[in-house]
């Protein structure tokens, strides 16, 4: 039995005083930890004037369960409670959040730790790491700020000095000729997140970085750290400099384990690692932002006090043809010379898909429409690309035990996830949710989904319900999910067990663009 109150309660991550939404009373809320193959009963209490709800993110239950307002149930209006109650069938790292407009934004988020029938990684101590993006500034006032000029927060746009290195590097007609390109595209190769540093500041566990979350240890102990990406807009990259760590589950699923140095971890995904500091010193969780523009920091230490040095911060890389172009920058160098194609991870081997865009994708909300998306799973992305550190991909991840159902997908449904960024404006196959009808799946049919990016922005996207068993790109399973980023100009695959009747939502995790349309509602029936 939980019982969960959201209300308003003080915070100051930035030395001035503002009222956040909160579950009881913190940032994060309290981690709820349950027993596998348990039945769990929540009470949920709305202490706001405004109405609130609680959604259980990646857990599978009755659809009536999973808290989205307008699909599960009408919400929860002020003054009332909310019993949620289901069995817990899984396992592994997950979290709560607020499915209300941008409550999650201003601290409506929490983590969820399921303790499984048999641990297959042990460990000698167990954190969370959630890492979240705080402002100061109204989220409603953000939305408005991005929907009139969508690179508002974005403060590395191409410079003059830029454009002048570029001469010097390509000469004058190919340096014009790039940014040409750019600007006929109405796009940005600085386009990397839409709210940057500049109005956030990134948390773990609800500690700004000068608040030095820390996790204690004794040398020689195994440490096992549940990274949770709670933020509403932010990707991680995430590193601890002297430790290796060994990736151990993803979205709460037990992968073959797999030693890196560092890992990205977008909207809404969760990563475990194992680590094992045998040296008597502190060292960083360092989690820098996609952008670059700031980082969320915490220590692990054998005493309380104990600091290590902050690693510098990576410099800012631009898109790529390869973000803008896929697989036909792949197999070319660029005639710009903004990178050559073959030195991408998989371009040797990368098959040549022709895409298929609706006829919906042709008009106002759409600035770009990719002809040969890429199809790999081994590019760990922009910004980490070729830094001298084994980084993680989805290519290393591999659940152990395989597909939940081994039978093929009998079908298979297509979407593009489209945009236009100056417009602000974020859709499936150019539609917003609002003008949308929904997806649907038929009660107990193994389907499969292509997921095709046409824009340059990173896009994770959730399937509620239901898992989202990745393929690689011959078509073999590659791990489970419940959310997954669909990087720039990237085709992927995954298939769904369609065993959970009832209405679904399907999204981008990107809080703004959810909000901004690229959502469906999924009716399996």
């Amino acid at each position: 039995d939980f019982s969960l109150a959201v209300g308003e309660a003080p915070v100051n991550y930035t030395g001035r005083s503002r009222i956040a939404t909160t579950i009881n009373g913190g940032i994060p809320g309290p981690v709820l930890r349950w027993k596998e193959g348990s039945t769990v009963t929540l009470r949920v209490t709305n202490r706001l004037s405004t109405s609130t709800s609680i959604h259980w993110h990646g857990i599978l239950l009755p659809f009536e369960m999973d808290g989205v307002p307008g699909m599960s149930y009408r919400g929860i209006a002020p003054g009332e409670t909310f019993v949620y109650r289901f069995p817990v069938r899984q396992s592994g790292t997950y979290w709560y959040h607020s499915h209300t407009r941008f409550q999650e934004q201003v601290g409506v988020y929490g983590p969820i730790v399921i303790e499984p029938a048999a641990e297959r990684f042990p460990s000698d101590r167990d954190y969370v790491v959630m890492l979240n993006d705080w402002s100061d500034d109204d989220p409603e006032h953000i939305y408005a700020t991005l929907k009139r000029q969508g690179d508002y927060y974005n403060f590395a746009e191409p410079t003059a000095p830029e454009f002048f290195h570029d001469v010097r590097e390509l000469g004058l007609q190919k340096a014009l000729a790039k940014r040409r390109m750019w600007n006929r595209m109405r796009m940005s190769p600085a386009d990397l997140s839409d709210v940057s540093g500049y109005t956030y500041t990134y948390l773990m566990n609800g500690h700004a970085p000068a608040g030095n979350w820390t996790g204690l240890f004794r040398p020689g102990e195994k440490v096992r750290l549940r990274f949770i990406n709670g933020s509403a807009m932010s990707i991680f990259d995430v590193r601890i400099p002297g430790l290796k760590m060994t990736v151990v589950a993803a979205d709460g699923q037990d992968v073959e384990p797999v030693s890196v140095d560092e890992f990205r971890i977008s909207v809404a995904e969760t990563c475990d690692v194992l680590v094992e500091p045998r040296d008597d010193c502190a060292y960083t969780i360092f989690a820098a932002s996609i952008d670059r523009s700031g980082y969320a920091r915490g220590t692990l230490a054998p005493r309380e006090g104990m600091q290590a040095e902050l690693p510098s911060m990576d410099p800012r890389q631009r898109l790529t043809m390869v973000d803008m172009m896929g697989a036909m920058a792949m197999a070319r160098p660029s005639a710009h010379g903004a990178m050559h194609g073959m030195d991408m991870p998989g371009a040797a081997m990368q098959p040549m898909i022709m895409a298929h865009h609706a006829r919906t994708e042709y008009g106002s909300g759409v600035d770009m429409r990719v002809g040969m998306p890429r199809t790999n799973l081994d590019d760990p992305g922009v910004g980490l690309r070729d830094n001298g550190r084994k980084v993680l991909t989805y290519a290393d991840l591999h659940t152990i035990g395989g597909p939940l159902d081994p039978r093929e997908p009998s079908r298979e449904i297509e979407l593009h996830l489209t945009g236009n960024m100056e417009r602000y404006s974020w859709s499936f196959d150019g539609v917003k949710f609002a003008d949308a009808k929904p997806v649907h799946f038929r009660h107990g049919e193994r389907l499969r989904i292509v997921l095709v990016n046409d824009t340059m922005m990173n896009h994770p996207i959730h399937l509620h319900g239901m898992w989202s068993e990745l393929e690689n790109p011959d078509g073999r399973f590659q791990v489970r999910k419940h959310t997954l980023n669909v990087q720039p100009a990237q085709r992927i695959s995954y298939a769904v067990s369609a065993n959970a009747a009832g209405r679904w939502a399907y999204h981008c995790h990107m809080l703004y663009h959810m909000e901004a349309g690229m959502m469906r509602e999924v009716v399996v029936s």
